[in-house]
């Protein structure tokens, strides 16, 4: 059945939305981060923060379910701003969601190549250049360069074959982590895991600023919604449940971790997942297991903001926000083709700035991320208060106590971010990335026509700006 919005095609089921999100969340933080988190914190320390922004996160992800079935349409926040604050309200949150898409899939192109050294530590050759004390190989970048236009490709051709792609990538995953948590049951120890907390509330803070990152992806269900063909109201609950299953999931990943590797092997641990998996199996092949497993959760991070980045960009387009170039409909595979091959280019990209990239983008595409929660919350608030009787087949409970909290906490982590605070974005890099994004997005906001809010804005801002 096709959608009668842009010519999308329902496809997704259940176990589909199920694996995309969570599949989203899952990238390969856990495996490249984990280290450092359990270092600045603790294992304990990192659980809690981890649970913090789980509890955060879903409160948002509420709101998101609410509007999600009210409003199932490809494009996910931006339609949501749109009707309850007007054109620029609906720029800012697309805008700054873009960038959260965006720094994923670069991130995951960085990630690749990064996990292929340590199944093959001598993959390294043709040095290029050095980035940040990072040598660049042309090897290492390689990898990264033809994953990208791999999973570009997958994607152009149709949401049947990511989808079944990401559904068994997710499985693999799912495999690798249950064999971590049996080996932690069988072999981890309490005793490394002494400090179970450290660094004190600013090692929290360390991990917590991370959150945005490593959970953005539920969103991805919104941006889908176009191509999902079950009841909205499962759509809202399907959405609740990703973010409930990632919290538990890195909550694990703190824990396992913890019990396989002392203080001081972390510390020396490039992949502390893998050697922790090493360890308590005792065996070298369960570690690559591991990585493998890692590695699958790239592919399903990468495949699945692929798929909601492209039709982010593509709602922009279809509302004139940005050119219409990015709104192209391919004929015969009905997947927003221009926008997949705009953010698949980028991913390209990322693998020539080396392993220094990794921790720019996370930041960067944080503090961005949550820019957008806030935005999605205001248009929570606003809708509930101006449109009581908009139908919405998914109702939060206690809508405006969530939308509040989700609110306030939502500014608290994106507070983190600031100068002077313990999670600062670093200059120059981080906040380079950050302004030269939202220079071009000033660049198009300025020419946007101003279009109040209504559930006809968008239809006014395609007659405002084909009126200039």
């Amino acid at each position: 059945m096709t959608d009668n919005n842009g010519g999308f095609l329902r496809v997704l089921g259940r176990g589909d939305v199920l694996a995309l999100a969570f599949g989203a969340m899952i990238g390969f933080g856990w495996i490249v981060l984990t280290s450092g988190f359990i270092s600045d914190a603790g294992p304990v320390g990192a659980a809690i923060a981890i649970t913090i922004g789980g509890v955060v996160v879903t409160l948002v992800g509420l709101t998101y379910a609410e509007l999600v079935s009210a409003m199932p349409h490809a494009g996910g926040e931006h339609h949501y701003a749109l009707r309850a604050l007007g054109g620029r309200g609906a720029f800012l949150a697309s805008w700054a969601m873009v960038l959260g898409y965006v720094s994923v899939a670069a991130f995951e192109a960085v990630a690749l190549p990064h996990s292929m050294v340590n199944l093959f530590p001598d993959m390294l050759v043709g040095h290029m250049w050095t980035i940040a004390d990072y040598d660049v190989y042309a090897s290492w970048v390689a990898v990264g360069v033809i994953a990208a236009i791999a999973i570009t490709a997958v994607n152009y051709i149709g949401i049947r074959p990511a989808a079944v792609f990401q559904t068994i990538a997710v499985l693999f995953l799912l495999c690798a982590g249950a064999a971590l948590l049996v080996g932690a049951l069988k072999g981890g120890s309490t005793a490394n895991m002494e400090p179970m907390v450290s660094g004190g509330m600013d090692g929290i803070f360390t991990v917590l600023v991370a959150v945005p990152f490593l959970f953005v992806g539920f969103d991805v269900i919104p941006q889908s919604a176009g191509e999902i063909k079950l009841p909205y109201r499962q759509v809202g609950r399907l959405l609740v449940i990703s973010v409930l299953c990632a919290t538990a999931w890195y909550v694990m990943i703190m824990l396992t971790v913890g019990s396989g590797l002392s203080a001081s092997a972390l510390t020396e641990s490039n992949l502390a997942a893998a050697d922790a998996m090493t360890a308590l199996w005792n065996s070298q092949a369960m570690g690559n297991v591991l990585v493998i497993g890692g590695i699958a959760g790239i592919l399903t991070s990468w495949n699945a903001f692929l798929i909601g980045g492209s039709r982010l960009l593509y709602a922009m387009a279809e509302s004139r926000m940005i050119p219409a170039w990015f709104g192209t409909m391919h004929p015969k595979y009905r997947t927003p083709a221009n926008a997949v091959v705009f953010i698949g280019a980028l991913s390209v990209l990322a693998p020539f700035f080396g392993r220094p990239m990794l921790v720019w983008l996370v930041d960067a595409g944080g503090i961005n991320i949550v820019v957008a929660y806030v935005v999605v919350v205001l248009s929570f608030l606003v809708l509930r208060r101006r449109e009581p009787g908009m139908e919405r087949p998914f109702r939060t409970p206690a809508g405006p106590a969530v939308g509040v909290a989700a609110l306030v906490l939502s500014l608290g982590l994106g507070v983190l971010y600031l100068p002077g605070m313990p999670a600062a974005l670093v200059w120059p890099s981080e906040w380079a990335i950050v302004g030269v994004w939202w220079l071009v997005g000033a660049l198009f906001m300025w020419r946007l026509p101003k279009v109040a809010a209504g559930e006809d804005a968008e239809q006014r801002l395609i007659a405002a700006v084909a009126a200039r």
